[in-house]
């Protein structure tokens, strides 16, 4: 382990214990990593803390307002990539790029609801980066009523995004983020156009 993992691993394991927080469940060695629920501030610092404790560095989208100075330094040294929401797909086609080129441990973090407040439907990305990239999605959670934040299942997308998303529901049917209240419930838009027969199954 190098010195500076060994920094990261004690910092994160110290601030844990003086929040009264734990860690749970086994990290995956790659993959797309899914954040929920998604509801407060703590949610950056609780996923470093877990990844850190991990051993790992996850590359992180971060929109790019948030990349002014001094924090602009602390986001690049954590593994943050600024992201233009407006256009999107550069940022994404160079992290895919990156992916591919990794020695197969390349981990790129996503909060899908890509919002703190409540919304209507999580964001799609985090599964077709999967399918892009060829890599599992490994899901990751923080848990207010377990005062937990950890590691669940892994697993790779199918060609049945209920399924998949009914893997995502059952998991995290049970965890209460830091604001329940603005909790946006695992769903995806294209399954409700799927369900209307507006949109037909992509392979």
């Amino acid at each position: 382990m190098s010195r500076k993992f060994f920094i990261r691993r004690n910092l994160a394991k110290l601030m844990l214990k003086a929040f009264g927080w734990t860690t749970a469940g086994d990290p995956p060695p790659s993959g797309i990593l899914v954040g929920a629920p998604h509801t407060s501030n703590w949610d950056w610092p609780a996923t470093l803390a877990l990844t850190w404790t991990s051993n790992i560095q996850p590359r992180l989208m971060v929109k790019q307002e948030l990349f002014i100075p001094p924090f602009s330094w602390i986001l690049k040294a954590t593994g943050a990539v600024a992201l233009d929401r407006k256009n999107p797909r550069e940022t994404v086609r160079q992290l895919v790029e990156e992916a591919k080129s990794s020695d197969g441990t390349f981990h790129l973090a996503l909060a899908a609801e890509g919002t703190r407040s409540k919304g209507t439907y999580w964001k799609s990305g985090f599964r077709r980066l999967a399918i892009e990239t060829g890599m599992p999605i490994s899901l990751a959670y923080v848990d207010k009523t377990t005062r937990t934040t950890g590691w669940g299942p892994t697993f790779y997308p199918s060609d049945d995004v209920k399924a998949d998303m009914d893997i995502v529901r059952s998991f995290y049917a049970d965890k209460v983020g830091i604001n329940p209240e603005l909790t946006t419930p695992p769903l995806l838009r294209e399954e409700v156009e799927l369900e209307s027969g507006n949109e037909q199954p992509s392979a």
